[in-house]
């Protein structure tokens, strides 16, 4: 198979979750070029490409790094889309359940945000783009134990802050 074919294939197969993981990694709904640019990246380099990894972590690691020198580019950190609210049916929910839910989902993701960026990267890696841990040490280029050390102490924090906020809105703790 040529490498014009082999590209053709994979970005058939990984277009869709490229563009998503290029979505939470920027924040942005805009990534049809930094998309592209992924793809053509790879082109370029299919002959370096051994097979050593998986082709779906290798295109991640490619949309990582464009990804980030966009972010160089623009000087902005960057943010988590509000994605989630999409998988709450609004109709399943009363109207307070589903204001408080969405206020929940808006505060996890602001403090995903404002984590170190190891910690970000591996809850977007493994929480949201549900790597398995050694798609996301390959990604990252960790061992997988510092992936499910960093990846279990981000989600504590997570946790930590959620009981916080909860506490804070059942009792008014400010």
């Amino acid at each position: 198979m040529d490498k014009v074919q082999m590209i053709e294939d994979l970005f058939r197969k990984y277009n869709s979750y490229i563009y998503h993981f290029l979505v939470y990694y920027t924040q942005s709904t805009d990534v049809e070029d930094l998309v592209q640019e992924c793809f053509l990246k790879a082109l370029k380099g299919i002959q370096q490409f051994e097979g050593k990894a998986d082709s779906k972590t290798w295109l991640v690691s490619i949309a990582r790094r464009i990804a980030i020198d966009h972010h160089r580019k623009k000087q902005k950190l960057p943010q988590l889309p509000d994605k989630l609210l999409q998988i709450i049916p609004s109709n399943q929910l009363h109207l307070e359940e589903y204001l408080i839910r969405k206020e929940e989902i808006q505060q996890i993701y602001k403090a995903i945000n404002e984590m170190k960026k190891k910690d970000r990267e591996v809850l977007i890696l493994r929480g949201i783009m549900d790597l398995s841990v050694s798609e996301t040490a390959e990604v990252l280029g960790w061992t997988k134990h510092k992936v499910n050390l960093t990846f279990h102490r981000a989600l504590k924090k997570l946790q930590l802050q959620s009981k916080e906020w909860k506490e804070e809105r059942d009792y008014g703790v400010q």
